[in-house]
């Protein structure tokens, strides 16, 4: 394995699993478990961030096409959601597991409709699994040196990651909505537009 792919592998691996969690978070009914997982993505995230930032900064220090920059490159896309992830993301996740906290003494305490619509929110899912498929997609020019990702199969290949990042978008969203419809109380009226999403 070339020391450039061994130095990206682990970092997306990171962000899939951290992906993963946090895909999962909204459907916690329990109080405990959601406190628990939001503490483990949190963990993960942070790991993540940590292993971007080591990589992208070991690619800048370097002034030949070792693989250190190579890996570094690689990174670099992928480094913007990340910010993203450390701008917004970890500050909800933290609000999210201090208020699943308060409600956790008991194991079968349900969570409150309001921490599943903050896990839902897309700004926790979105930025770490669109971070997750641009690493994975840094896999390619981290394994193959000199790959282009913007001209010819690589084209195709941002395309459909543009593809695929929108539609993620749109199911984070739905699903916000949906929960947030569910929480609201019983005879109020349903925004018309959120009506007309749920087919």
């Amino acid at each position: 394995m070339q020391t450039s792919l061994a130095m990206v592998l682990p970092v997306a691996a990171l962000w899939s699993v951290a992906g993963v969690l946090a895909d999962r978070l909204p459907g916690l009914d329990r109080a405990r478990t959601l406190r628990h997982r939001t503490g483990w993505l949190l963990g993960l995230v942070l790991a993540a961030l940590a292993g971007t930032a080591t990589v992208v900064a070991a690619g800048l220090g370097t002034t030949d096409l070792t693989p250190a920059d190579r890996a570094g490159a690689a990174l670099a896309v992928p480094a913007i959601p990340a910010a993203v992830v450390a701008l917004s993301t970890l500050r909800r996740l933290g609000r999210i597991r201090a208020g699943a906290g308060a409600f956790a003494a008991a194991p079968g305490t349900p969570a409150p409709p309001s921490l599943r619509i903050g896990a839902a929110h897309p700004m926790i899912g979105l930025p770490v699994q669109v971070t997750a498929l641009f690493c994975a997609l840094a896999l390619i020019p981290a394994s193959r040196p000199g790959a282009a990702l913007t001209t010819g199969p690589g084209g195709l290949v941002l395309s459909l990651l543009a593809v695929g990042v929108l539609a993620i978008g749109v199911r984070h969203a739905l699903r916000h909505s949906r929960l947030t419809e569910l929480a609201a109380p019983a005879g109020a009226a349903s925004p018309p537009a959120t009506g007309a999403l749920h087919v």
